[in-house]
């Protein structure tokens, strides 16, 4: 599926559910929107031409990285961020959630009442 954007155009590559693969072709001197994904880390792989990719917290953009060809950068989520087409070319888009695997919180430990002596807390 390819759509047309005032900045150039996207092509849907893959979507499933775990990522979003994009190719997108942009023009010089046009940038997207400002925005954030609140899950979703969002990543540029520029395969020709210049991109630079904005960042920022609230209000002041507090890093600009400028992407060559071969060059990768991704924004995590939350973060708000936009793209700007330098020198016109084509970079691959990709979206991803990470799973954390250290996201447990434990309220207690676990047990073994059969045989009290054992102490699986150390």
């Amino acid at each position: 599926m390819k759509a047309g954007k005032i900045w150039g155009n996207t092509e849907l590559v893959e979507k499933n559910g775990v990522l979003e693969f994009h190719r997108i072709e942009f023009r010089t001197n046009t940038q997207c929107s400002e925005h954030y994904h609140a899950t979703k880390w969002n990543g540029f792989f520029v395969e020709s031409g210049v991109m630079e990719i904005r960042t920022w917290e609230t209000s002041d953009v507090v890093d600009v990285t400028r992407l060559h060809a071969g060059e990768y950068f991704k924004v995590e989520p939350g973060k708000w961020h936009q793209f700007v087409g330098v020198q016109e070319g084509v970079a691959f888009e990709l979206y991803w959630a990470e799973f954390n695997h250290d996201d447990i919180v434990r309220r207690t430990q676990g047990q073994d009442f059969s045989n009290p002596g054992l102490d699986f807390s150390k």
